[in-house]
């Protein structure tokens, strides 16, 4: 959950543990009762993920870069796409017919996400903050994934100031919910 590093260094291993766990779904078979196991897991960290970027990343991101409303405007889009699509996949079992279509297309969109990110916001973004602004974004970012929802809220604001009240109630109810459930344990 937490890593270290910079804003950018976080968020880049968040991108390769979501990748890995792609990785993982996609050697078991259709209807392996691991593959739900994996896809709650997978569920817990990209909400996590977009919930602590739409809290801290693209705020900075409207502040600092030229067109940075419309690059955040944009990333928050991607976002919802993939939040819907979670809560799609939540309601289906391991054996559902329509779950590897699903995740299929849920991997297209993270991935074309993360190359964005990756390949044109993250660039930016490192040269338009100092090394310590961008360390400081990635200690915040830390502590709200402690916090944030593991759930997928569709309807939930996805821009500040009312999604940093929110979210940690959401989260907190997503947590105790996953306790009395065991889901997100190994």
């Amino acid at each position: 959950m937490g890593h270290g590093g910079d804003v950018i260094e976080e968020l880049t291993t968040d991108h390769r543990e979501v990748e890995e766990i792609f990785e993982q779904i996609a050697v078991l078979p259709s209807g392996h009762k691991d593959r739900k196991r994996l896809m709650d897991h997978l569920t817990i960290e990209l909400v996590r993920h977009s919930v602590v970027e739409e809290q801290y990343l693209y705020p900075m991101v409207r502040e600092r870069l030229p067109q940075g409303g419309v690059l955040a405007d944009k990333e928050i889009g991607d976002h919802s796409k993939v939040e819907q699509m979670l809560k799609r996949l939540e309601g289906c079992s391991a054996d559902d017919p329509q779950l590897d279509q699903l995740i299929m297309d849920l991997k297209d969109a993270v991935t074309s996400h993360v190359e964005d990110e990756e390949n044109n916001l993250f660039p930016q973004l490192r040269r338009a903050c100092s090394p310590e602004e961008l360390t400081k974004l990635g200690n915040k970012i830390r502590m709200a994934k402690k916090t944030a929802p593991t759930r997928p809220h569709p309807s939930a604001p996805a821009t500040p100031p009312v999604n940093k009240l929110l979210a940690p109630g959401l989260g907190l109810v997503d947590r105790a919910r996953d306790y009395v459930t065991g889901r997100g344990k190994s």
